[in-house]
């Protein structure tokens, strides 16, 4: 039997508009990554000034004929803005270029497509792939301008195409809702048993690809798959962490808490999966403490914790009390090195605790259990003891 032919990489052409936004990112880097985790071959990157988005062609006709030129002499077959398009500007794109026009968005609920693996996963990414598709039935493709109708047709005398297609989505996304419903009605069933147990849960939050799985995974000896690639992680996964009693704390020997791996936050996530991530992301917002990982290597991570604060006071999670660890510190240069692992990091005006650590070579870990173990002492006193697993 001959092997199943792999599938070719599309050649694509990154394209970034700055709009005078903070933090644009000119060399289109993290576009790169998102393209190349799905599967995407960049190779060009066109980055221009507007003073606002052109409204026909987003980038305006100087600036499209540019960009099909090179297309053309690169043999690429795609186009990535790294912006999102609307879809009257992404209709008009196509048309000028003679090729697919994707955006930002588009992409993200891709890589979740791959990605998800757990039955709510797949539903929260199907209901916002559906409500990004609900948006860009309007001419989009030559079939929708047929007309149906007559006697015993579906749909009635006149009814076009595009109004049985906007049917067909706005029904598959009440079905999709409801199904979420009930998986939510489920993870607050588990949510009370944890009440009921007294059970003290932490959520691990932070940017994609700043380490949280591999964190996850040293703290608990878990198996969940980690990469170091965006959006690794999907689904959540939650374990039992024992930590033992902080120094200088009277009680019991050591107590086991409730620990979760969630999805990673990124730049411009898009609004429609805020919204449908709302039943997994609820895992933050319900935790008696969020330890924020952030990747200490990576030259941008002060706008990517502006980032992650920004999505918590989305899903209502910004009033949840944080500890902040600086992971990767095995990349930083020696002159980087931090003189302690424990200090504090001002957050949003106030200051929160936070530890140096490297999930990958497990520094800081030792340091990062007795500082999770002194903030369980103090906010839960009433924990129930339970022995080590």
């Amino acid at each position: 039997m001959s092997a199943t032919p792999e599938r070719p990489v599309a050649a694509t052409i990154l394209v970034g508009v700055d709009l005078g936004l903070p933090h644009f990112d000119s060399e289109l880097e993290e576009l790169g990554q998102l393209a190349q985790t799905a599967g995407l071959d960049p190779v060009a990157r066109i980055s221009c000034k507007r003073k606002a988005p052109d409204a026909a062609l987003f980038v305006g006709k100087g600036k499209a004929d540019e960009i099909k030129a090179l297309a053309e002499e690169l043999g690429a077959t795609e186009i990535l803005f790294d912006q999102s398009l609307s879809p009257a500007q992404q209709r008009n794109l196509e048309k000028h270029t003679g090729l697919p026009v994707n955006d930002r968005t588009l992409l993200i609920l891709q890589i979740f497509a791959q990605r998800a693996r757990s039955h709510e996963g797949k539903l929260q990414v199907e209901l916002a792939r559906l409500q990004y598709l609900s948006t860009r039935l309007v001419r989009r493709w030559s079939h929708l301008e047929r007309q149906t109708g007559g006697a015993g047709v579906r749909g009635g005398p006149g009814e076009k195409q595009i109004e049985l297609d906007r049917r067909m989505i706005d029904d598959s996304i009440k079905r999709t809702r409801e199904r979420l419903v009930k998986v939510k009605r489920q993870r607050q069933t588990q949510r009370r048993q944890r009440e009921r147990r007294d059970t003290f849960a932490i959520s691990l939050v932070g940017y994609t690809n700043a380490g949280k799985s591999t964190l996850f995974n040293a703290l608990v000896k878990a198996r969940a798959y980690a990469a170091d690639q965006l959006f690794a992680t999907l689904d959540t996964t939650t374990r039992q962490l024992y930590l033992a009693n902080a120094e200088g704390a009277s009680g019991a020997a050591g107590r086991s808490v409730s620990l979760s791996d969630t999805v990673g936050f990124i730049r411009d996530l898009p609004h429609g999966l805020i919204a449908a991530f709302q039943a997994t992301l609820q895992e933050s917002a319900d935790a008696d403490l969020l330890v924020h990982v952030v990747d200490a290597a990576n030259p941008h991570h002060p706008e990517q914790i502006e980032e992650v604060q920004r999505v918590l006071h989305e899903i209502g999670a910004a009033e949840v009390p944080q500890l902040l660890v600086f992971n990767k510190t095995d990349l930083l240069e020696p002159e980087r090195q931090p003189l302690q692992l424990v200090d504090s990091f001002e957050l949003e005006g106030q200051q929160v605790p936070r530890v140096f650590a490297s999930s990958r070579t497990g520094a800081g870990l030792p340091a990062l259990r007795q500082e999770l173990a002194r903030i369980l002492a103090a906010r839960h006193p009433t924990a129930q003891p339970e022995p080590a697993a």
